[in-house]
């Protein structure tokens, strides 16, 4: 699902008004329709008191024209216009109009008002401000807004919380409406998945309003949002006549005494996500524990007793995971160095192969194009530098990408991949993932899916989404606080028969493993 910014929607406005042959505000009226459609059908003439608060922008105009649908199917409402300026949008006027004519007479607000009395169970509706806002509300909207927060009861946003940006991180919280529920019209908005700014959105849902599917065909986009839709098409089913040879030859480089157990579960995690034969590459005291572990797996040694010195081996892997548990000792940033010299294989990198690249940047001008590298915060921070906010994050992301022809994976709550100037933005996972390994089995779910031939774009992409709906289904059986790394590894083959169970809806479980291998 594509994220248009403000900009791409007022021209889809424009579009639609002039495609469809309508007026601005019977555009606004079909937004209108579509936001009490929802209400109606959840609260079926309850008698519960709604306060709407309406800017004088066509947020506003969307608010007011709610307020006259509600009014006339019994609903008991107060409309409280937010007289932030002396100017009227043209819609905003003329829903105003419709409204008074239906003897619905709106309490103005201004600096002399006095906040309105809300009780726990009733209803707030919020539209204040649109995707139009650009600088900080004043002082008495802020005390409102603050309000409306402080009260018990429901708040819900239309298309945007009020006070919110589309582009930007506001500087002040308090002027930020913190929706319990936002309907946004025709797509979501980048600023509902960035850590800064997501925190004012509890859920959210689209509301389509018909604008020209046309313009949103053909427009491109900086973000695009991945669910389960987005990635079914990527899926490559495995074929009838072939062999563990077909699906490649994962190469996971780490460990170090004390950390082995990062590249079991990378190399555990690259079996599950479908890696034909997977190698560990690791000091000497990982022999022992990995061929315990992981049966299925092979293991070659490096001449290190702890740690990595030297990394040199005789197969020809289709993909290298690297990284994991890897350390950081003298000798093994040497053998870093050297094999990033001499190598032409895919890499996937994580930990401390990131952090090793973030000592000596001119490694990263030895990176085979499109090496994926997968930072969590404070490796991201290392590698690009600090950061003003989330926006100016993923535009030194996008910039770093660029320079060195790479993907990287902002892992976060909303897994951003960056590649080419452009981001994708994961939906699944959930806060029980923030827990030790959980990264490795990311590292080694991509890496699978690239040996198994897959772009390495399209690998990061599908891998984060399997890597967090595996964590979706997981917590159901062992809550957030319960949820291991190795839950993740478990939970994988549901999450790839999750995917089969929506494409095809067969009748059981067997007709879904004879689908996965024919």
């Amino acid at each position: 699902m594509k994220l248009f910014n403000a900009e791409q929607i007022y021209a889809a406005d424009k579009s639609t008004i002039e495609n469809q042959h309508i007026t601005s505000d019977e555009l606004m009226e079909r937004a209108a329709i579509r936001v009490f459609n929802w209400l109606h059908t959840r609260l079926q003439g309850a008698p519960v008191k709604i306060h709407l608060f309406c800017g004088i922008g066509n947020n506003g105009g969307d608010g007011v024209a709610v307020a006259r649908h509600l009014t006339e199917h019994g609903y008991t409402i107060r409309v409280y216009v937010v007289n932030y300026s002396k100017s009227r949008s043209k819609d905003f006027l003329i829903h105003l109009e419709r409204l008074k004519e239906r003897t619905i007479w709106p309490e103005f607000l201004d600096a002399t008002s006095e906040l309105p009395i809300i009780g726990n169970d009733d209803i707030i509706i919020d539209a204040i401000f649109g995707i139009g806002l650009n600088r900080p509300p004043e002082d008495w909207v802020v005390k409102l807004i603050e309000h409306l927060n402080n009260s018990k009861a429901f708040l819900l946003s239309v298309d945007i919380p009020s006070g919110l940006y589309t582009d930007k991180v506001p500087r002040h919280a308090e002027g930020i409406v913190k929706a319990h529920h936002v309907l946004s019209f025709q797509a979501p908005k980048l600023v509902f998945f960035l850590p800064e700014t997501g925190i004012y959105v509890n859920q959210w849902e689209v509301l389509d309003i018909g604008l020209d599917p046309e313009y949103l065909q053909a427009t491109e986009t900086a973000y695009e949002l991945i669910g389960k839709n987005e990635v079914l098409p990527l899926y490559m089913p495995r074929e009838r006549f072939s062999h563990k040879g077909t699906y490649g030859h994962s190469l996971i480089i780490g460990g170090s005494y004390g950390k082995i157990g990062a590249v079991i579960l990378s190399a555990k995690a690259c079996l599950h996500a479908g890696s034909g034969l997977v190698t560990a590459y690791v000091p000497k005291c990982g022999y022992i524990p990995l061929q315990t572990a992981l049966p299925e797996i092979m293991v070659i040694t490096d001449e290190g007793e702890h740690s990595l010195s030297k990394i040199a081996f005789e197969l020809n892997p289709t993909v290298i995971g690297l990284g994991i548990g890897l350390g950081t000792d003298p000798g093994t940033i040497d053998a870093f160095a050297d094999f990033l010299a001499k190598n032409k294989v895919s890499l996937v990198i994580d930990a401390d192969g990131l952090n090793m690249l973030s000592k000596n940047k001119k490694l990263l001008d030895k990176l085979p194009k499109k090496s994926v590298l997968t930072p969590h915060p404070k490796e991201l921070e290392r590698l690009i530098g600090k950061w003003k906010d989330d926006f100016d994050k993923l535009g030194k992301v996008m910039a770093f990408s660029q320079q060195y022809d790479c993907i990287v994976v902002i892992k976060g709550a909303h897994t951003i991949t960056v590649y080419e100037g452009k981001g994708y933005v994961n939906t699944t996972g959930n806060p029980g993932m923030a827990t030790a390994g959980s990264g490795d089995v990311l590292t080694g779910i991509i890496t699978g899916l690239i040996a198994q031939g897959y772009d390495s774009l399209v690998a990061a992409i599908f891998g984060v989404y399997l890597h967090g709906r595996s964590g979706d289904l997981a917590i159901e059986d062992t809550g957030y606080q319960a949820l291991t790394a190795t839950s993740l590894i478990t939970t994988l083959g549901k999450a790839y028969i999750d995917l089969f169970h929506s494409a095809q809806a067969p009748a059981d479980q067997d007709e879904v493993l004879d689908a996965q291998e024919g």
